[in-house]
């Protein structure tokens, strides 16, 4: 087993990418602790994993972050993997009245061949509350248990953080510029601590995945759906599982001379 014996925490691993990660994790011999701000769903997480620890709390507040560290120091004294995989999506098309029927009218308009005619004005619609939330989960929330980590996994002279960022981190997503930009922050964010902690034996990477079936892409209207397939060259959403035995590559010594990348399982969407 690739991880046997070893403490992993992985944040938002009540559903989705994080569940798959959970569960893989577990039946690779790691200790899974389970967050998520959402406790019944961390707690399916650890029923469905056969045990382990649910630590509900949201990372973007860094007292719950510092309180949830500091009992798996105190329950397994100290942390070998860290997922940073917690996200959310509000502000997109469900919470902004008018941008799905925006959206899909210029994808009609650039499929007849006569122009793009409708804006999207995704950037303006965008206010603090929706911005300021959506760089607060992901991004304040990897740094706040990237912190918290780091203070751990010293002391033992190794471990593996593993971020989930995003294909919007390469491409740009022009409905959603806040959850681009976070995403593209957690990539720099990757890059420079991955720097700054290779010599005390700790790896730092990211994983930027494409459109994946879960419950955060599951709003997207069927003519999306249909335009984000027929632009992939694999011609399908990917699996959470996917993603999940990408995170085991990076988390296990099977990446051991990884530190500071990313790796983009989305099906050829992007080629980078």
């Amino acid at each position: 087993m690739k991880l046997a014996d070893r403490v992993a925490l992985v944040t938002g691993g009540g559903s989705g990418i994080g569940r798959a990660i959970c569960l893989l994790f577990a039946a690779e011999g790691a200790r899974v602790v389970v967050n998520d701000i959402d406790s019944a769903a961390a707690e399916a997480t650890v029923k469905a994993m056969g045990g382990g620890r649910a630590l509900p709390a949201d990372v973007a507040d860094s007292a719950q972050v510092r309180a949830m560290f500091a009992a798996v120091e105190q329950e397994h004294g100290g942390l070998d993997v860290l997922v940073n995989n917690a996200g959310i999506a509000s502000g997109g098309f469900q919470d902004r009245p008018g941008l799905r029927e925006r959206a899909e009218a210029r994808i009609k308009e650039a499929s007849s061949g006569h122009g793009v005619q409708t804006h999207l004005d995704a950037t303006e619609g965008i206010d603090d509350a929706s911005w300021r939330r959506m760089l607060a989960v992901h991004l304040d929330g990897t740094f706040y248990c990237t912190r918290e980590a780091l203070r751990l996994m010293k002391v033992r002279g190794r471990g593996a953080i593993v971020n989930l960022s995003s294909v919007a981190a390469l491409t740009g997503l022009a409905t959603v510029p806040h959850y681009s930009a976070a995403k593209g922050g957690i990539l720099a964010f990757t890059r420079a601590v991955a720097q700054d902690v290779a010599s005390r034996g700790i790896r730092v990477n990211a994983i930027c995945p494409g459109y994946i079936d879960t419950p955060m892409t599951a709003p997207a209207s069927p003519l999306v759906k249909a335009l984000t397939v027929a632009r992939t060259p694999l011609g399908r959403f990917g699996e959470a599982d996917e993603i999940a035995r990408t995170a085991l590559f990076l988390a296990s010594d099977d990446s051991s001379f990884f530190t500071g990348q990313w790796l983009s399982p989305n099906g050829g969407l992007f080629i980078g």
